[in-house]
């Protein structure tokens, strides 16, 4: 009879806690101790499961050592704000800096705080929102006949697309400007969360689906 339990109970999954205790709540994970990520929310349905905000991504700071690169969508997973700070070490001199990287993040943020009164992760979703080309255009053709052809955009390649567009704004108006990095990339994260074309991630997203447009 103990053989035939163990045969039904085999592959099942205990999925309770170790840690939880009885009448003692986990406190909520906030993200540098200050934001609340239970509170944001992702508007685009179709960018839902590739921008990571959730619970079970939630941090309070945005670092981990995970090899996103060896499995296919696998990045998908990682917090969109680590993702921002990932993207901010560009160009040879910046590469491996994660902590200059994730201290301009957190006063970028402050920033956010102060100018907008909203939280930043919000804005920042927003920002990837707006800031990702629906639309682009590809190379087609071989034996020299090559032709431009308008092609939907995937939701991953949106949300890379947006976060790279934020970081070069960023990066291009800080270089050779009184305004720190940190400033830069909250006027640019706001300007973007807004629509405005003011931003250059919407500036360079129009331009995209604009040729894109002439390409159909």
């Amino acid at each position: 009879m103990a053989a035939e339990d163990d045969w039904a109970t085999e592959g099942v999954v205990d999925e309770t806690p170790a840690f939880e205790i009885p009448g003692v709540e986990l406190p909520e994970v906030k993200l540098f101790g200050k934001w609340s990520l239970q509170e944001v929310n992702v508007s685009d349905i179709s960018l839902v499961d590739y921008i990571a905000v959730k619970d079970k991504n939630a941090k309070y700071t945005p670092h981990n050592a995970q090899r996103y690169q060896i499995r296919r969508f696998r990045k998908a997973s990682c917090h969109i704000v680590e993702r921002l700070s990932n993207s901010l070490m560009m160009h040879g001199r910046n590469n491996g800096k994660k902590l200059m990287s994730t201290r301009i993040v957190k006063h970028a943020f402050e920033i956010i705080h102060l100018l907008s009164g909203e939280n930043p992760v919000q804005v920042l979703v927003n920002a990837v929102i707006n800031s990702g080309p629906r639309e682009d255009s590809t190379r087609i053709g071989r034996a020299g006949t090559v032709r431009r052809q308008a092609v939907d955009v995937a939701p991953l390649r949106r949300v890379n697309q947006a976060i790279y567009l934020l970081c070069t704004g960023a990066r291009e108006s800080a270089f050779r400007n009184i305004k720190t990095i940190a400033e830069c990339l909250a006027d640019e994260l706001i300007n973007a969360a807004k629509g405005s074309s003011n931003s250059y991630a919407i500036k360079k997203k129009d331009e995209l689906e604009r040729v894109a447009k002439s390409n159909r």
